[in-house]
Order: C-alpha cells, then structure tokens, then sequence
C-alpha cells in the first residue's frame, strides 16, 4: 500500500483542522446568540406543570432531550392524546414545531427571542400535514414564566378563516 507525499497529507491535515475550526466557531456562535441564551431559560422548565382550561384539567411534561439541544413539551389535556411540541436553536432563533392532535405540524419561529420572564413568541412560519387552508391550526404562541413556579402559555389559532386566542396558566408540579 502507497502512503501519500508528506505535502499533500499536511495539506489534507491543515484542511481537516479548518474544517474543525470552523465547526467549532459555528458552534460556539451558536451557543453565544441570544436564542441561545433564552433556550438556556427556558431549560429551567423542565419538569411537570398543570393547568386547568375550560374545566379540562392539562398537564405538560418539559424533558431536555437530544444531548441537550432539545426541549421536548408533551401536552396532555385531561384523557385525550398527547401532543408534543419540540424546542430548538437554529442559530439566532428558536424553532418550536407542533405535533399537534388535528394532525398537522406547524413550525413556528422566535425571531429574536425575549427573556422568558418578559415572554418569549413564536410565529408561523409554515405547516404541514392540513388538507385544506380551512383546518384548525395553530398560529404561534408565547411563553411567559412569571415566577419559578408559574407560567403563562398565549396560543393562538385559526380555523375556517377565523383566528382566536387560548390562555393557560400552568403551575408548576415538580
């Protein structure tokens, strides 16, 4: 077997370090921005919450999930199925994506996300999995955490060409 000419195997060696380098400063930007930052916040809400919402008693279980880099919200309103939304950091955003029980999936987007204490809101950024324009979707939300135990949750909706609100307020449990 041929080995290769110590000038192209420290040429190949000098390209792998700044491929390296570069994924690590891409990293450690990442981990600097500001979406960063209120990622970290909100991983302070891991653990168990419940609400109530129109006499149906709702339970929302945060896991930090994925090494870390997620946060994973199953939302469980008194029998009926769950839905999962999952939380992440895509560089100087937020993503959360919806799994939602009317079957589709919006993604919504923090632009420039806030201190959680002050609020942090997602917008629409698309959906998929409706049939029609008409179907029930989510729109975004807000997270606001008015103190280590208690927590305020805007969603807001559309559906059939009308748009509406729904406010939880969550306790937290453990």
């Amino acid at each position: 077997m041929r080995s290769l000419p110590k000038s192209l195997s420290a040429m190949l060696m000098l390209m792998l370090l700044g491929i390296s380098v570069f994924a690590m400063a891409q990293n450690s930007a990442a981990a600097n921005s500001k979406a960063a930052t209120t990622f970290t916040q909100m991983k302070s809400l891991v653990g168990e919450w419940e609400a109530v919402q129109d006499g149906v008693p709702v339970k929302e279980t945060y896991t930090l999930t994925a090494n870390g880099s997620a946060i994973m919200v199953e939302t469980r309103p008194g029998n009926e199925p769950a839905m999962i939304t999952m939380i992440t950091v895509d560089g100087d955003h937020l993503i959360a994506t919806h799994y939602c029980v009317a079957g589709n999936q919006p993604q919504m987007v923090a632009g420039v996300p806030d201190d959680l204490q002050k609020g942090v809101t997602f917008n629409l950024e698309r959906v998929t999995g409706m049939k029609t324009a008409d179907d029930w979707h989510n729109t975004g939300f807000t997270i606001t955490l008015e103190d280590p135990n208690h927590m305020t949750q805007k969603w807001t909706y559309a559906y059939k060409g009308k748009t509406g609100t729904t406010l939880f307020h969550y306790t937290r449990k453990r």
